[in-house]
């Protein structure tokens, strides 16, 4: 593990330094998620029916507000363009809304597989403490390590920066974690589900792993010692973790639909408040918003 008397490369010089390897794969990672960030938004709307609500609201913040701020903040940053107070606030910035608003997400869709509503209540105050504690600490120290340079500035960044990322990160766990083990007592509690439902617990329990197995990574790459790589890869991880959370509500949409019709009996089945009708069959209706 890289010791905390060494600034963070990158965090002032940028990657000029870096071998042309380095370069292209900072390159790469930031465009793919901007590329993600610019699609998802036209895919939210194109699929919500009305704009509101915890769930819609939290994946447009977290990715209007966080991943495309923090990949173009990262972008003026680590390939020196402007100034560096510009670069790291708008970096920052973004990080405030990218990172704890994407555990909005996990949770605004938690209570549909789990419905006690005091743990919930408990949840949501940890997302809120966890903000709270992590994100004033981290922009203190990340402008006094950036522009003061001294050694007791760099050794607290060091040791903030590597605690907010494993507390977003366990918390992270905690939520998907808690998702995949209802989802699993559900299917345990319920074995005369049809075939179609039950691939599709299946296929949420796997979108569940693949985002903890992404937080672990992102991990690995903080407690090595890679700022560039690390900043530049969690931008791309909470693109790609917003889509699958996109994904999410497909397969959400389409349990209430067959739910719905299991209910009734009737045809077509409705489909939650939120998101348009034929959403389910992967269109982008052309019909006009509430």
């Amino acid at each position: 593990m890289p010791s905390v008397d060494t600034i963070s490369a990158g965090l002032v010089s940028g990657i000029e330094g870096s071998s042309l390897t380095v370069k292209i794969v900072v390159a790469v990672a930031l465009s793919i998620a901007l590329y993600n960030a610019i699609e998802l938004v036209l895919l939210i709307f194109c699929t919500f029916h009305r704009y509101h609500g915890l769930y819609f609201w939290s994946l447009l913040i977290s990715n209007v507000c966080g991943v495309i701020p923090t990949t173009i903040g990262a972008v003026l940053h680590f390939f020196l363009i402007g100034p560096l107070w510009l670069a790291l606030t708008i970096s920052h910035v973004g990080f405030y809304a990218m990172v704890p608003v994407q555990s909005l997400v996990l949770y605004s869709r938690l209570h549909l597989v789990f419905h006690d509503e005091k743990r919930l209540r408990y949840i949501l105050y940890l997302i809120i403490i966890d903000a709270l504690l992590f994100l004033p600490a981290t922009t203190t120290t990340m402008y006094g390590s950036a522009y003061v340079q001294n050694l007791q500035w760099n050794k607290a960044y060091q040791v903030v920066e590597r605690l907010q990322v494993t507390g977003f990160c366990i918390q992270e766990f905690l939520i998907s974690c808690l998702y995949i083990r209802e989802a699993v007592k559900l299917l345990r509690l319920n074995p005369e589900k049809g075939s179609r439902q039950k691939n599709i617990m299946y296929q949420l329990v796997a979108i569940n792993l693949i985002i903890i197995l992404m937080d672990i990574g992102i991990l690995v790459w903080e407690y090595l010692g890679f700022y560039y790589l690390q900043v530049s890869l969690k931008s791309l991880v909470y693109s790609i973790k917003l889509k699958l959370e996109f994904a999410v509500l497909g397969k959400l949409v389409t349990i209430t639909r067959l739910h719905t019709q299991e209910a009734i009996h009737s045809d077509p089945a409705i489909a939650p408040v939120f998101v348009k009708p034929d959403y389910s069959k992967s269109t982008c209706p052309t019909g006009h918003n509430e």
